[in-house]
């Protein structure tokens, strides 16, 4: 009988891959999952696919299943991506701008503030992230939600593997700059200030950084 399912099998290896227990390059055997977990390979394999898809991992043929490792070029294309993309949805949202939607930003913001407090490394990247996936969904935009929460998946893992906790802290001093001016209805300083950000954001990624290898079991170990 299987003991665990497909959701937990991708929550437990996101974790492990977020929390640097499992490092880029890191080979997935689905044997091994398999076993780790108590289910059949095809539970593995499905959880595998859906974590592809969420770029945390590479699937190629005939190899198997392993850790993404984004490249530096990857990561500063993301980044020119979001860049064009989000100078548009900040003057789109001045223009709509009311004030429960800067109630529910700031109300974000709090939560960014509270996880940098309190180290919470995964929980950080996370809500950072979704700050900019919020304002989409906010402004009603489902496709743009959806673009931008494909392209900060892409982000997350590049900047799990490098952003220090100084940055993660500048950001959400940023995000919360970006808010009040929403809510003044200052598109050009609104503008400048989620360029700048992101901007920062690639500046504050420390591409030479050294990352070790970890094995699989010692990995999803708690």
């Amino acid at each position: 009988m299987e003991t665990s399912s497909t959701r937990q099998i991708v929550e437990s290896l996101t974790k492990a891959i977020v929390e640097h227990r499992l490092h880029p390059g890191t080979k997935l055997a689905e044997q091994k999952l398999a076993d780790h977990f108590g289910v059949s390979r095809t539970l593995v394999r499905q959880a595998l696919f859906q974590l592809s898809q969420n770029r945390l991992i590479r699937l190629e043929p005939a190899r198997g299943a392993f850790v993404a490792a984004p490249s530096v070029d990857e990561a500063k294309q993301v980044f020119a991506v979001r860049r064009m993309l989000e100078a548009e949805m900040t003057r789109a949202f001045v223009r709509q701008v009311t004030p429960s939607k800067i109630k529910a930003l700031r109300e974000h913001v709090a939560q960014e503030k509270q996880a940098v407090d309190n180290q919470d490394v995964p929980g950080r990247t996370e809500l950072l992230g979704d700050f900019h996936v919020h304002m989409a969904e906010l402004m009603g935009n489902q496709v743009l939600a959806e673009l931008l929460r494909e392209l900060i998946s892409r982000c997350a893992l590049i900047t799990l593997m490098y952003q220090s906790t100084n940055a993660a802290e500048h950001s959400n001093e940023e995000h919360a700059a970006i808010v009040k001016a929403l809510a003044a209805k200052d598109e050009a300083t609104a503008v400048r200030l989620m360029d700048q950000h992101l901007m920062h954001v690639e500046e504050g990624l420390t591409f030479d950084r050294k990352l070790p290898t970890n094995d699989i079991s010692m990995a999803l170990s708690p």
